[in-house]
């Protein structure tokens, strides 16, 4: 989708009722709500782009509410007015921004880590399982947020860059790893060019 398409977009909205106690149940559904990319309008009132990438986790939070004894609605809705398109795609598309901030970040922390576990000669299979389910799990949060992000936020292609950066950097880890562990000759071209 495009924003010159921000007219067209259909837009699921939930309304959910829940009991105030016990409170496991609020906090499920807005979890799974939060999990699924969904924009909270105000209190027990939820919207997402009508596209397949929702139906699932909003089938899940509908489910949770009534196990819990609450009360679903969902409905179709568009802007009354392009302006109005346009603004809650807007809010949408920061809310994936954030998403994409936080993700950012992580590649931040993974890239620290490496950087340690190299500066200290930590070469284990250990440490290297760690950094791979890591490593994976960026992979995972990176492909989730991918598809929630319908309308393609501004940091969406850095974080694939940096995606890819960090594959590159546990590659590079890898080989020490195994150099370290096989005694291979360590002046490799890798480490001359260092």
């Amino acid at each position: 989708m495009t924003a010159d398409s921000s007219s067209n977009v259909e837009w699921t909205v939930l309304v959910i009722r829940l009991a105030a106690e016990p409170t496991r149940h609020r906090v499920a559904v807005w979890r799974e709500l939060r999990k699924v990319g969904a924009l909270s309008l105000g209190q027990g009132v939820w919207a997402v782009p009508d596209v397949p990438a929702f139906s699932a986790g909003l089938g899940r939070a509908r489910e949770l509410a009534g196990r819990a004894g609450g009360e679903t609605v969902a409905l179709r809705a568009t802007g009354v007015t392009d302006d109005d398109s346009g603004r809650f795609e807007a809010m949408f598309t920061a809310a994936r921004e954030d998403d994409w901030t936080e993700f950012l970040s992580d590649c931040d922390k993974f890239e620290a880590e490496i950087d340690k576990e190299i500066r200290t000669a930590k070469f284990t299979l250990a440490e290297l399982d760690e950094e791979e389910q890591s490593l994976e799990r960026l992979r995972r949060w990176h492909r989730d947020i991918k598809a929630r992000d319908v309308f393609g936020a501004p940091s969406a292609a850095a974080a694939a860059a940096r995606l890819r950066h960090c594959t590159d950097r546990l590659a590079d880890y890898t080989e020490r790893v195994f150099e370290t562990l096989h005694g291979t000759d360590s002046t490799s071209p890798r480490e001359d060019a260092e």
